[in-house]
């Protein structure tokens, strides 16, 4: 019997070989792609990108594919015939068009996370805030080129937090940098009321006043959220709604003293109106983890070594890492593994989504 094909994408850090390797190779086909093609949707996307990712793809029966890296639209898993079954990370992954794969009966599975205590995005999240206050990059670059002490840092004691969404890692940040720090929080998005704020606070185990009768978790207005906030952190899914949400009006009102941090998608934010933000050095720093194209390419303005320079802000960049820790992602392609195996006997998949 002829093996199944079966393609891993975007495995970065190399973690799925090993495991996908304990499958039958009489019965199994597996073949590796680490490099990450222009999103076939991507409005960049020229027709030789798209008929290229086509061609790489079409051969596979299984697609085991890392949540969010590489999308499938309708548009292309209509053109992908031997397409059997399609595997991702996670237990959401907002790049797949689930109902196309529904009407093509491809059925779609997932992979739980089973990881304990605070999340990989919340402690990444909260580093790149305290890298940001503390100059970390902009130190570590000095003494390793033969200079010393650079500008002074930014102490966050008391300050105020500006929380953009105040789901499960807004408010984990929240409360980590409230009790560590003893920051206050501010938060808005568009339908946050104060009573939901509160009811967060209480299942995060923290009072819902502090000690000045203040609320903990205080809901305010946009525009009182990014004018009052030291530092703001965007805490939001992607959707159409949401997407471009924050732009220059909001930036504008911002402290000249404060910091940005985005861990959540890139393209909340309108990436042109950051960028020229930076660029006057209108803010006094920017942390990103995600970008509107990922990865970043070669060419995007945010790849320089002058931010910082003649008065442009702090600019500090990390390649979408706030979920990659390797017993996490060790485990989700355990889970696809044994999904393949599942759908091989013809048993019902686990976490299925489509």
């Amino acid at each position: 019997m002829t093996p199944v094909k079966v393609v891993v994408l975007d495995d970065y850090q190399g973690f799925a070989e090993p495991i996908f390797g304990k499958l039958d190779a009489s019965q199994f086909d597996i073949t590796h792609i680490k490099d990450t093609l222009l999103p076939y949707n991507h409005k960049d996307a020229s027709t030789s990108v798209k008929e290229t990712l086509v061609e790489r793809l079409k051969p596979f029966q299984i697609i085991s594919t890392m949540r969010e890296r590489t999308p499938f639209p309708k548009e292309l898993i209509s053109q992908l015939p031997n397409l059997k079954l399609l595997l991702t990370t996670g237990r959401r992954n907002a790049a797949l068009d689930l109902d196309a794969f529904k009407q093509c009966g491809i059925p779609v599975a997932g992979s739980a996370d089973r990881t304990a205590g605070p999340d990989s995005t919340t402690q990444h999240c909260v580093t790149l805030i305290l890298a940001l206050a503390r100059n970390i990059a902009q130190d570590d670059l000095s003494v390793k080129t033969g200079g010393w002490q650079t500008a002074a840092a930014t102490g966050l004691a008391g300050k105020t937090l500006g929380v953009v969404g105040l789901g499960r890692l807004g408010v984990n940040v929240a409360k980590i940098l409230h009790l560590a720090f003893g920051m206050r929080v501010v938060a808005w998005s568009t339908n946050l009321t104060q009573e939901t704020a509160d009811e967060k606070a209480r299942s995060a185990g923290l009072t819902v006043q502090n000690d000045d009768g203040e609320k903990l978790f205080k809901v305010v207005s946009r525009d009182e959220l990014f004018s009052q906030a030291d530092v703001v952190s965007v805490h939001l899914v992607l959707s159409d709604r949401s997407r471009g949400l924050i732009n220059s009006n909001d930036l504008s009102r911002m402290k000249p003293s404060s910091f940005l941090v985005n861990t959540s998608r890139g393209p909340l934010v309108v990436e042109r109106d950051l960028l020229d933000t930076a660029k006057a050095g209108r803010i006094k720093g920017i942390a990103l983890d995600v970008f509107d194209t990922e990865p970043l390419p070669s060419n995007s303005e945010w790849r320089s070594l002058d931010w910082g320079k003649n008065g442009s802000s702090q600019v500090l960049l990390t390649p979408h890492m706030g979920y990659v820790e390797e017993k996490p992602l060790k485990d989700w392609y355990q889970q696809q593994v044994a999904n393949i195996e599942r759908w091989a006997r013809g048993d019902e998949l686990q976490n299925r989504l489509a």
